[in-house]
């Protein structure tokens, strides 16, 4: 796996769902449907929204999970759950808290209608130093990275651009076939 580099696992940035900072979550949704519709069928589908700035170059990351977040009428008091683990807080507290605070009472109707208010850049994830990997690091440091961080996925840097980004689904597909062989 040293002879494969990140560059040839990557999704570029023109094969990936992405919008600008100050889209609606609406626009991310259709962003991320009109990739998908765009992109290889063989492959598993996308799971993020890349997020630009005004001068194009990566800012953020939604995923599934800050889209769902983002709809909640309270989003800004939920928070990263999986940081809460770590002070012993397990998952029947955290729906305790979720139905306290009144989080997705509505009808899921009302509550999707928020997507046309609901801007990228207030719920989008910003990178850590931790998310970047270059495109000519070989696949073996990618899988340390993505053990270590334990990512979903890492962005893929040109010197100071991102490129790509490189899917945990992806090292894995590759990594079953390479057993299977």
């Amino acid at each position: 796996m040293e002879s494969i580099l990140v560059k040839d696992m990557m999704i570029s940035l023109e094969d990936y769902a992405t919008v600008s900072e100050n889209a609606t979550l609406f626009e991310a949704v259709q962003a991320l449907e009109e990739a998908q519709n765009k992109f290889n069928q063989n492959r598993y589908q996308h799971r993020a929204i890349l997020v630009y700035d005004a001068k194009r170059k990566i800012v953020g990351k939604l995923s599934q999970l800050d889209v769902l977040r983002g709809l909640s009428s309270k989003h800004e008091e939920i928070g990263d759950f999986k940081e809460l683990d770590q002070y012993g807080i397990n998952a029947d507290y955290i729906r305790n808290l979720i139905k306290e605070l009144g989080l997705l009472k509505k009808p899921l109707a009302d509550i999707c209608r928020k997507a046309a208010v609901v801007k990228v850049k207030n719920i989008m994830h910003t990178p850590t130093q931790g998310e970047y990997v270059a495109e000519t690091a070989s696949l073996n440091e990618a899988i340390l990275q993505l053990l270590v961080e334990q990512r979903q996925s890492l962005l893929v840097t040109r010197g100071k651009d991102i490129v790509g980004i490189l899917r945990l689904t992806d090292v894995f597909k590759k990594i079953s076939d390479l057993i299977r062989a």
